[in-house]
């Protein structure tokens, strides 16, 4: 968060960066000496979105910043600057193109982040100066955004089953919360039945971890997020490519972590439930094999069609166990199909939702957050594609049609039809290095939510 300080007038080492648009350049170069403005057409600087140019004094120090902005992308207008410009303060002058300052913070934030784990940062970013409201408010989302990345870039040696728990453990003793986990054989005496056929096959032990926090007289909200944290497919194994990336198979659960700790760092007032099925879905003499019957924690029996379609398998303990507390709503992320990402491509997360109000207010919040998602229908004509000829119902079937919708209506056959829910299907994740997006692990979905459990839950 360091990249973000606390704007005061006294300091005159920050350098103003002014925003500027193709529109409003000529009123920029007005303001410019001779110099500055041979320097601009040296460089046919135009003021297109993401172009910027340095401009020096007469002394030949570094005076003043244009950019180029596009003002309906406020997130996207600082973003590529704090990796590009020379390590300093900066602060956004005061003569630029109208822009949402606190979006513009926010993308300069995002655009900062590094991943060094393993390696050192590649360079020293350059810190925006912003006002000490907007410094407060951005403060638990670039640190939210940081923990999504982190967790899903951190690869599956170092971030197992075991590793997901101790992020949960660490959120909960932050936040003096109560956090329980039931491990291995423990999900059988307890009833956590697909859980465990999941990640029996790992030597890594299956787990479901739990953290509860608030008042027992608030509203009960329950987040519930994928910790696949990887998949081979199963017996039903994945190709080379397919599974190349599969770390971040958990992405759905760093999402939730996430979440709550925004919940509980607002002080939401809220009774809330965390809630990571944790597993690797490994290969060896004891993994779950296609044609298996499974009896859920919910009495439904479920045929394994497809070893690759775990996710499902682990949500929907959790679901079940989650719809047993009767809350006010039940929330769930995952990383769980690519055919969502055939929908609607890599930057969309494909949202479902059994209330049409829970969705339309959730996308409203995408739009003010900059955090877009799109609804996907519950077709529920749909469901006969997971019908089974020996259970209840398959995991999957044999159309590759609808893939994301019978994903979702799967999970929806573990939530009463009088409980409040909503899935998110994220695909967590950068393909390459864009302004405010680096290559890697990447928090989708979570402004959005975030913002739309402050509206559903005020102080």
């Amino acid at each position: 968060m360091s990249v973000l300080i606390e704007r005061k007038r006294s300091d005159r080492r920050s350098l103003p960066i002014e925003t500027v648009t193709p529109a409003t350049l000529a009123a920029a170069r007005k303001r410019l000496s001779a110099a500055q403005k041979r320097w601009l057409d040296e460089w046919a600087f135009e003021a297109a979105p993401g172009a910027q140019v340095l401009l020096a004094d007469a002394g030949g120090k570094l005076a003043r910043v244009l950019v180029g902005v596009d003002p309906a992308d406020p997130l996207g207008a600082l973003a590529g600057l704090p990796m590009s410009l020379p390590p300093g303060h900066y602060h956004l002058a005061d003569e630029g193109v109208a822009l949402d300052a606190r979006q513009a913070a926010l993308g300069w934030a995002l655009g900062a982040y590094q991943f060094t784990r393993y390696r050192k940062p590649r360079r020293t970013p350059a810190t925006l100066a912003v006002p000490a409201e907007d410094l407060e408010a951005l403060a638990p989302l670039v640190e939210a955004t940081a923990l999504v990345r982190d967790l899903v870039n951190t690869p599956t040696e170092d971030m197992g089953p075991e590793q997901l728990g101790d992020a949960v453990h660490k959120l909960g003793k932050a936040h003096k919360a109560k956090v329980r986990d039931w491990v291995g054989q423990e999900l059988l005496k307890h009833n956590f039945p697909t859980i465990h056929a999941v990640g029996r096959a790992s030597h890594r032990e299956p787990r479901l971890i739990e953290l509860t926090w608030g008042k027992q007289s608030h509203p009960k909200l329950v987040i519930v997020g994928k910790g696949v944290c990887f998949d081979t497919g199963g017996l039903d194994l994945k190709g080379g490519d397919g599974m190349r990336w599969m770390k971040k198979d958990m992405g759905g659960a760093a999402h939730a972590i996430a979440l709550a700790g925004l919940v509980m760092d607002a002080k939401l007032p809220v009774r809330l439930t965390l809630l990571v099925p944790a597993v690797e879905n490994a290969v060896s003499g004891n993994a779950m094999r296609p044609g298996e019957v499974i009896t859920t924690r919910a009495g439904i029996t479920v045929e394994v069609d497809n070893t690759d379609a775990e996710g499902r398998l682990i949500l929907c303990d959790a679901l079940a166990y989650a719809s047993e507390q009767k809350p006010d709503l039940i929330v769930d992320f995952a990383t769980l199909t690519g055919a969502a990402r055939v929908a609607l491509g890599p930057d969309l997360p494909a949202l479902f939702a059994n209330r049409d109000e829970l969705a339309e207010a959730v996308l409203a919040a995408g739009k003010r957050t900059a955090d877009p998602l799109w609804q996907l229908p519950l077709w529920r004509p749909y469901r006969k594609m997971l019908d089974s000829y020996l259970a209840d119902m398959a995991n999957s079937g044999a159309s590759r049609h609808a893939g994301a919708i019978t994903a979702a209506l799967y999970l929806e056959r573990f939530v009463p039809e009088s409980q409040a829910w909503m899935h998110l299907d994220t695909y967590a994740w950068n393909d390459g290095d864009r302004p405010g997006r680096p290559r890697g692990g990447e928090a989708m979905g979570l402004r959005a939510f975030f913002a739309f459990l402050q509206g559903r839950y005020p102080h």
